[in-house]
């Protein structure tokens, strides 16, 4: 099963990489794709909608529409660590 999610505050490869490791960590994802262009996320697997938009929200990366100036501080932290560990 496939799931889209428009996001908001996606900045560069340490966002996507630190939303994809958080992401791929929950029971039944499969696989994640992140187009950085068009701020949507591709999950791949059976998991509830709600338990992905929680964990979304939880990084700093809420669907569109939903930003606050919290989330938003979280993103840059969680981009921050999704770089530091890029490369590992």
């Amino acid at each position: 099963m496939e799931q889209q999610f428009e996001v908001e505050n996606i900045k560069c490869g340490g966002c996507m990489n630190s939303i994809k490791t958080a992401l791929l960590k929950i029971d039944g994802a499969e696989n994640v794709i992140i187009d950085k262009d068009t701020d949507i996320i591709f999950l791949f697997g059976n998991v509830d909608r709600a338990i992905i938009i929680d964990k979304l929200n939880d990084l700093g990366y809420p669907e569109k529409g939903n930003n606050t100036l919290v989330r938003k501080a979280k993103s840059y932290v969680n981009c921050a660590i999704g770089r530091m560990t890029e490369n590992n």
